[in-house]
């Protein structure tokens, strides 16, 4: 927990002394004056936080992934049977799939059975699985998770769900600002210009709109990231055959009663090929994966 909250605590610095440095650079100028909103300099303020913190996290995402979860990486040299299947299993399926540079490989410890994959890159890419997958899946099983992960990384997904998840925070900043502003700029001076009643009451407006935006920006992000998983798992039946796929998605429909908290971290948690348990048609709107049940009716179509 300590380790987690000091990485959460580390990234922010440096996204917000990032960001603040490319501010400077580009000589944004303050987007609230006395005279009313710029919204050109708004727009640029907003899509350079939006758009830096989604891309400095993609950029540090193996890092961050390897840190937070304590994923060890295993190479040739290993002398442990299940590492090398491991290995040839995703160098197989990485020039199945045209990858010109094998992902790294690591397993960490997790009673879960998981797997994710994540990277900024193709060819700076990370596929990790779970203690806890290794020990419940058979070797053609395992290939099934596997040619999942491989095909997130070749449709090249985490650098689509960086750019749409940067997308929708500026667009939140922006609409939360813009209308906050005009809901509380409905005070004018003497001299008919428009001011701001309360420096407090747009404040306190900008947060409760930006929570609304981002819960329907929420669903935006989940809807595009269960295609995706579609997607991935269709890419895993072209390689190996949907048995495999759907045999190990049985198994993991199965575990999911096991509960290991390393993995729930949100930024951890939409990375992972086991989704969470059954929700509700409400709350399904905001779940990054479809249900096991839709998963494996899509497979047998």
């Amino acid at each position: 927990m300590i380790k987690r909250i000091f990485i959460f605590l580390l990234l922010n610095i440096l996204i917000v002394l990032t960001i603040s440095f490319a501010l400077n650079i580009f000589h944004v100028a303050p987007y609230l004056t006395s005279y009313g909103l710029d919204y050109k300099s708004l727009a640029v303020f907003c899509l350079l936080w939006g758009m830096g913190g989604s891309i400095i996290s993609l950029l540090l995402s193996r890092y961050l992934a390897k840190w937070m979860l304590s994923v060890k990486l295993i190479d040739s040299s290993t002398n442990d049977t299940t590492s090398k299947i491991l290995i040839k299993i995703v160098t197989k399926l990485s020039h199945n799939a045209g990858l010109s540079v094998v992902p790294q490989i690591g397993i960490f410890e997790n009673r879960e059975p998981n797997a994710f994959a994540t990277g900024p890159s193709k060819k700076r890419s990370l596929i990790a699985v779970s203690t806890g997958l290794l020990n419940i899946l058979s070797e053609e099983e395992l290939e099934g998770v596997i040619g999942h992960e491989i095909s997130h990384i070749a449709n090249g997904d985490m650098v689509t769900m960086t750019l749409l998840q940067g997308v929708v925070n500026a667009f939140v900043m922006f609409m939360a600002r813009a209308i906050a502003f005009a809901i509380s700029s409905i005070v004018r001076d003497n001299r008919g210009r428009r001011q701001i009643s309360s420096y407090g009451s747009y404040m306190l407006l900008t947060f409760v709109f930006e929570i609304v935006f981002m819960l329907l920006g929420s669903i935006v992000i989940a809807y595009f990231s269960r295609i995706r998983e579609y997607r991935a798992d269709k890419g895993s039946n072209e390689m190996v055959g949907k048995e495999p796929m759907i045999n190990a998605l049985k198994k993991l429909q199965l575990s999911q009663t096991i509960d290991d908290t390393s993995t729930k971290q949100q930024s951890i948690a939409a990375l992972m090929i086991n989704c969470p348990k059954k929700l509700s048609r409400i709350l399904s709107i905001f779940a990054t994966h479809p249900s096991i049940e839709k998963r494996i009716a899509r497979l047998n179509k």
